[in-house]
């Protein structure tokens, strides 16, 4: 499997001063998803919570909705040339999920067997569409959260980055329960990956749907977090940076409460503010 960090030689300057160091970089290698042998992705990753990865991403995409109606997940053996005589060893970039029985295969409109970038997401109004169609319904009322409950959140966050402190160069998705309790966090180099890894982990734990989490972020609120919060029944979305206009519309389509510039005790809501408890007279 690819390293989660590995180390380069840099020329580093500071003050005029010059000199030749090692320094850590997030790891990135590609990872190929399929589904039943037949391949629907290809996706820029850091390396690491593989499976959860390509089970988050068949969430976000209403391939599957619960841990029954997913057989198994494996790595796909020999994907690769190991330059030794021309046998084959597994590169562990190369995930297949297995469906269970009777579970429909994904609509060729899923595939993306072309190169996807780790920053890369869903587009436009086909997309909000496609999101209405294959939603689970109506989120729930969710919790009611607090404002200051709300700012302890980004420190929570970052106090749980422990590959960022190393490269800083990771993104990260958090969940939490509605006490502020840290359920579960992971890294990528893309922010969708991160949620997918996050929304993978609690799809193969049996954990489906979200609805009583708050989901927090380190980057901005596009318009595919949003997306993958509602597929996952996530009712609340926290984000330390700005909300893009697609994803405000979609989480308000939605019914999802969308927060942004969550940094201290400072905070934007964007969508969905019934279920952030406000000061009285405010």
């Amino acid at each position: 499997m690819g390293r989660v960090t590995e180390r380069r030689r840099v020329v580093r300057i500071r003050g005029g001063r010059v000199a030749e160091r090692s320094d850590t970089l997030a790891g990135e290698e590609p990872m190929e998803i399929r589904v039943g042998g037949r391949a629907l992705a290809i996706t820029m990753r850091t390396p690491g919570d593989d499976f959860a990865l390509a089970a988050g991403f068949l969430v976000s995409e209403g391939v599957v909705r619960s841990a029954d109606e997913v057989a198994r997940v494996v790595y796909c053996a020999g994907a690769e040339d190991d330059g030794a005589g021309g046998r084959s060893q597994n590169s562990y970039n190369v995930v297949d999920v297995v469906l269970a029985d009777g579970v429909p295969p994904p609509a060729p409109s899923v595939a993306r067997n072309v190169y996807v970038s780790s920053s890369c997401g869903m587009c436009g109004r086909t997309s909000i569409d496609a999101v209405r169609t294959t939603a689970r319904g109506t989120l729930s009322d969710g919790p009611r959260l607090t404002p200051e409950l709300l700012s302890l959140l980004p420190e929570r966050l970052r106090a749980g980055q422990k590959v960022f402190d190393r490269t800083g160069g990771l993104h990260a998705a958090a969940l939490f329960a509605e006490d502020g309790t840290l359920l579960d966090l992971r890294e990528d180099v893309g922010r969708h990956n991160a949620v997918d890894k996050v929304v993978g982990r609690a799809l193969l734990d049996g954990a489906l749907p979200l609805d009583r989490t708050v989901l927090m972020v380190s980057g901005r609120a596009s318009f595919e977090l949003v997306q993958k919060a509602v597929m996952a029944g996530v009712p609340v979305l926290a984000a330390v940076s700005a909300p893009s206009s697609l994803a405000v519309d979609l989480a308000e389509e939605s019914g999802v409460t969308l927060v942004g510039f969550l940094r201290g005790d400072s905070m934007n809501l964007y969508a969905g503010a019934q279920r952030v408890v406000l000061p009285e007279g405010s």
